[in-house]
């Protein structure tokens, strides 16, 4: 497969993804090596294509519609993040990313992508490992999400997680100029 037609297909292969797909994905699809992937994505992102990199791999801002998705705002301390992850992916919901609004800094906003179990253990292994360090940390725990959930009952999924994040005292309140903010 020659260059454009890689790309081609591999633009055609993420707008046809229901998530994510890795670049070890990708690369065994295309029958390439992951290094030509990245430079692919490089190239398709030089072309203006709206290409997002998560923990999960690489997806295209399509790839997350099709689900409800509701902001919350949060606090809690960084050793209580993966209770609080596994509060929102346990119940069907997914955390799409990370926004914390610093006095100095403004609005820094990270893509999570968390959906499972699974993805919560690597984040937290980042986290443990000193590779990464919790977004809140710069704003005494207080954090934005995007969480989504899919299907008919999506918006009763999302109801029971915001339920789930105040009972365990995570839930803070929007403030008003917070509102449109992130």
């Amino acid at each position: 497969m020659k260059g454009e037609e890689r790309r081609a297909f591999l633009l055609k292969s993420l707008q046809e993804a229901h998530g994510p797909l890795t670049g070890s994905d990708l690369a065994s699809m295309s029958g390439v090596s992951r290094q030509v992937i990245v430079q692919d994505i490089a190239l398709l992102r030089g072309q203006g294509v709206d290409i997002t990199a998560t923990r999960s791999g690489y997806a295209l801002p399509s790839s997350f519609d099709g689900g409800e998705v509701r902001l919350v705002k949060v606090r809690h301390a960084p050793e209580q993040a993966e209770e609080e992850m596994l509060a929102v992916v346990n119940l069907g919901g997914a955390l799409l990313d990370v926004a914390v609004n610093h006095r100095a800094y403004g609005k820094l906003t990270a893509t999570l992508d968390v959906r499972s179990r699974r993805d919560v253990a690597r984040f937290m292994e980042d986290i443990r490992s000193g590779k990464s360090s919790p977004l809140c940390a710069v704003t005494s725990g207080y954090h934005f999400h995007h969480i989504a959930a899919y299907g008919p009952d999506a918006s009763c999924v999302l109801d029971e997680i915001e339920k789930v994040l105040g009972e365990k005292g995570f839930l803070a309140e929007m403030l008003p100029y917070e509102v449109g903010q992130i």
